[in-house]
């Protein structure tokens, strides 16, 4: 049965979290809240925080600085993952993937669906690994906000959590480099 093994010692995580909106500021961004308020309440590190507009340089920018930043382990970005026009959040993430994680989206989308019915196959929310981080792109409402980390992330971003998660295997992301 999957849970959280009490043998193991929690191992906090630092995560960066990407606000992707062209109307948000700061004050205004529940979405990034909730993710804050979360990070924080599960013994987790806010490494960053950022707002950035629906604009692929822009959210390429914060992604590779993140990327490239030692002090960061995990990105969660929230907005543009709708279909619209001005929804760009998954192609930008995506380019930069080394590794696509679909499942994260797959179980966002079959949970997701449990609470909104057939609206959720409106989200794109998808995840992936870039230069040794893990990067997960959620839709923009705070809902699924929570949804994504109370269902998922809670449990894959403890590193007490069995019978895998993703914090055992960040020492190893970059495994293939070390090859060469």
């Amino acid at each position: 049965m999957p849970g959280i093994d009490e043998n193991r010692d929690f191992i906090a995580v630092r995560i960066a979290v990407l606000t992707v909106s062209d109307s948000r500021s700061l004050a205004e961004d529940r979405s990034g809240d909730v993710l804050v308020g979360r990070i924080e309440a599960a013994g987790h590190v806010l490494a960053d925080r950022r707002i950035v507009h629906d604009e692929a340089e822009e959210i390429g920018e914060a992604l590779a600085a993140w990327i490239a930043d030692p002090a960061i382990d995990v990105v969660l970005a929230t907005g543009g993952t709708g279909v619209t026009g001005r929804d760009i959040t998954p192609e930008v993430f995506q380019s930069l993937y080394e590794k696509e994680i679909p499942g994260f989206g797959e179980l966002f989308r079959m949970l997701s669906f449990q609470k909104i019915g057939t609206s959720t196959i409106q989200s794109r929310a998808t995840a992936g690994v870039a230069g040794g981080t893990f990067l997960f792109a959620l839709p923009g409402s705070p809902g699924a906000c929570k949804d994504a980390w109370d269902d998922i992330l809670v449990h894959q971003l403890d590193y007490r959590f069995r019978p895998c998660n993703f914090v055992e295997l960040l020492p190893r992301l970059e495994e293939h480099k070390r090859r060469k």
